[in-house]
């Protein structure tokens, strides 16, 4: 047997969902709608949604913020999976998109603990950091590759000791390896694997899951 990571074709990937995944209607159906726009390429799939709702309840997660929202997926995965009286801030730049997430959190039940901030997440990310009074348990990163640099500062700023980043799309694609691509987000996502893998700053994993996910906790 092999010790690296199995690859994944696509009859053992709908195999791993036939046995793990349990998406509720609510997800199903948005992931559905938002599978006919032009964008849906930025949607997570639904096993790195459900794994992320795992995680946080490990955590027992109270206080969570995702930079990058899109049309809800992950901001209403996280929701459902947390508990009745938990926060979550959500950052996107487009009314769009986000209009599709207002509808599916209403139907969820849960938009009353979801807290959207439309601008540039530089803006809403300092606003936050001055003033914070009580940090987040968890951030995860969705966003323009370009900007992952600085909002990891940001998030670091904003996490608790023992808080939990979670940057995704840190395989991008394959291209990460891929010499010949030198684009300014794939040499963004080069730079932020080296930089977080050597930041004393962190504990990190990279999990193969949809298109590379780092978990990294931030040391006290």
């Amino acid at each position: 047997m092999s010790n690296d990571t199995i690859q994944l074709t696509d009859a053992l990937n709908a195999y791993l969902r036939s046995v793990s995944l349990h998406e509720p209607k609510i997800l199903q159906q948005l992931r559905a709608e938002t599978m006919q726009m032009e964008m849906a390429r930025m949607q997570i799939a639904p096993e790195q949604g459900q794994f992320m709702g795992l995680v946080l309840q490990l955590m027992g997660a109270q206080r969570y913020l995702e930079v990058g929202t899109f049309t809800g997926y992950s901001a209403l995965a996280c929701a459902l999976a947390m508990p009745d009286d938990a926060e979550v801030h959500a950052l996107d730049i487009s009314a769009e998109w986000t209009s599709v997430a207002r509808r599916y959190w209403e139907r969820a039940g849960v938009a009353d603990r979801i807290t959207l901030h439309l601008g540039a997440a530089a803006d809403t990310l300092e606003n936050l950091a001055s003033s914070q009074q009580e940090q987040f348990d968890a951030v995860f990163i969705d966003a323009d590759k370009t900007g992952y640099a600085l909002y990891i500062e940001f998030a670091h700023k904003l996490l608790r000791d023992g808080g939990l980043l979670m940057l995704d799309n840190v395989l991008w694609g394959g291209t990460v390896i891929d010499a010949s691509s030198d684009d300014d987000d794939t040499v963004a996502i080069r730079a932020v694997n080296t930089q977080m893998y050597a930041d004393p700053r962190w504990d990190i994993s990279l999990v193969p899951i949809g298109d590379g996910l780092t978990l990294a906790r931030k040391k006290g």
